[in-house]
């Protein structure tokens, strides 16, 4: 009778996979036995596996240079890391290693920038693409870029005010690109991106502001939509309508050469994922060519903005069941020595499940379970695995640890979660270890950061001394206020 929890799963998935198997003390993630690193560094613990991140890269860089070799493509490709997946400097140190350029939300990203080509990992042959709404500080800082030399800065245009703030602080000629305000799926609480601008108004827009100015050239055409790229009708119905978009303006903007498909590759979330990353490559490929060539237009060069999937299959957690309560006669709770609103904080606020297994014991008889962490919430916790409406897990024994890893988490969960900061209920953030292989092929380990000590929490609630004394005002001028009579109220 197959009782093990090895069993369930060669019965349940084609295992081993890509990343995971077994070795005699228990699971491996890409070659690492986890067992070995529990105890090494005990539980709670994130890690993040940097080779992956290369990987990945590079899988990516192969699909479209297959693609476009296999229709004689006549433009380039680009890759793009998101850096709001995750701004940690290992991230980027692994990723620069590959010949890539950046994608920044905000202006603190432009900072990030500048740090890099100090150390000389970039410099102003390398694209950075510059997203997201923008204020003061986000375009003080894409202007003293371009005004430093940057040519390869392209601030993406969000909306019809940003053009006139850029204009008037970059001291050059300089380029830009224009968002698509695409239109979301018919389940979306609302029927366009609040990104961008609209697909009827872009044409008139380039006439109107940018056709005629001596300072600026329009560069790209920006098109991402919030569901990512996946093989289904809405998709490729965006497409064709951003492709059109593009056509027009391409007939009338000789300097618009670069269409930039924006990110949405999805990341493993179950043993059981399924998705065809080299025939969406090949398709989209296609279609941009198709619609090129109908128009008899030059097809564009190709920028893409992968942030997930370039880290989120790095990251991994792992955390020891402490302890089993039954609740009733059905369900059986295993305690974890973390909280998951804090740890894995997408896995509370948006459902989404990542790729769980136990590290050891796969030979003992499993159980259904859930799973608590240690918050007093009652939304700390996680009831089930993508593929499957339950949990199980090798039986709880009171004298036999059982540690479970939660995998491909290596995007946002740190940045969302808090890093460095206070925690729900005040519960430390694990400590966090790099996995990194050197020339000859061997794992090595680096400890990122230390679990979080009570001194942590006391200093950031003000509980070690008097409060710090600034030459900061304290409250804004009135002038400078939203509301002024907040103050009074």
């Amino acid at each position: 009778m197959n009782i093990t929890y090895r069993d369930l799963i060669d019965q349940t998935y084609y295992f081993p996979t890509e990343e995971f198997d077994l070795d005699q003390s228990g699971l491996r993630f890409n070659g690492v036995s986890l067992n070995d690193l529990v105890e090494r560094y005990g539980s709670p613990m994130k890690f993040t596996y940097l080779p992956k991140i290369s990987q990945n890269i590079n899988k990516a860089k192969g699909w479209f240079a297959d693609a476009m070799a296999k229709y004689d493509y006549p433009g380039k490709y680009y890759y793009c890391y998101c850096t709001k997946s995750s701004h940690f400097r290992y991230v980027l140190d692994e990723a620069l290693k590959n010949d890539i350029h950046m994608e920044t939300s905000s202006a603190f990203d432009i900072n990030i920038v500048e740090h890099l080509k100090k150390e000389g990992r970039i410099d102003n042959d390398t694209y950075v693409i510059c997203n997201g709404f923008k204020r003061e500080a986000y375009i003080d800082n894409i202007a003293r870029l371009i005004n430093g030399g940057h040519h390869n800065c392209v601030p993406i245009i969000d909306n019809y005010e940003e053009l006139s703030l850029l204009e008037g602080a970059i001291d050059k000629p300089f380029q830009v690109g224009i968002r698509i305000a695409s239109e979301e799926e018919p389940k979306f609480e609302f029927y366009t991106s609040r990104l961008g601008i609209g697909y009827k108004d872009i044409v008139p827009f380039y006439e109107n502001q940018i056709r005629d100015s001596e300072q600026v050239e329009l560069k790209m055409l920006h098109f991402f939509i919030n569901t990512g790229i996946r093989d289904n009708a809405y998709y490729w119905n965006e497409l064709v309508k951003c492709l059109k978009v593009y056509v027009r303006l391409r007939k009338i903007c000789p300097t618009l050469d670069s269409l930039n498909i924006g990110g949405g590759f999805p990341t493993k979330n179950s043993l059981a994922f399924e998705y065809d990353y080299a025939y969406m490559v090949d398709e989209i490929v296609n279609q941009i060519r198709l619609a090129c060539e109908e128009e008899n237009i030059p097809p564009p060069h190709i920028f893409t903005e992968f942030g997930s999937f370039t880290v989120g299959e790095s990251g991994g957690a792992i955390y020891q069941v402490l302890y089993q309560k039954q609740q009733n006669d059905r369900e059986k709770w295993n305690m974890i020595d973390s909280s998951f609103i804090t740890t894995l904080p997408d896995a509370w606020a948006i459902n989404k499940r990542f790729i769980m297994l136990p590290i050891n014991r796969w030979n003992d008889p499993y159980e259904r379970v859930l799973l608590g962490g240690l918050t007093c919430d009652s939304d700390d916790y996680y009831n089930s695995q993508q593929d499957m409406n339950a949990i199980y897990l090798p039986k709880y024994h009171v004298s036999k640890p059982l540690y479970i890893g939660f995998f491909h988490t290596g995007a946002y969960q740190e940045t969302i979660g808090g890093f460095g900061g206070l925690q729900h209920c005040l519960i430390p953030h694990p400590k966090h270890v790099l996995i990194d292989r050197d020339e000859e092929g061997q794992i090595t380990y680096r400890l990122f950061s230390r679990q979080q000590r009570p001194e942590d929490h006391l200093r950031i609630l003000g509980y070690d001394g008097e409060y710090a004394e600034t030459e900061e005002p304290l409250v804004m001028p009135e002038n400078e206020l939203a509301n002024p009579n907040a103050l009074n109220s």
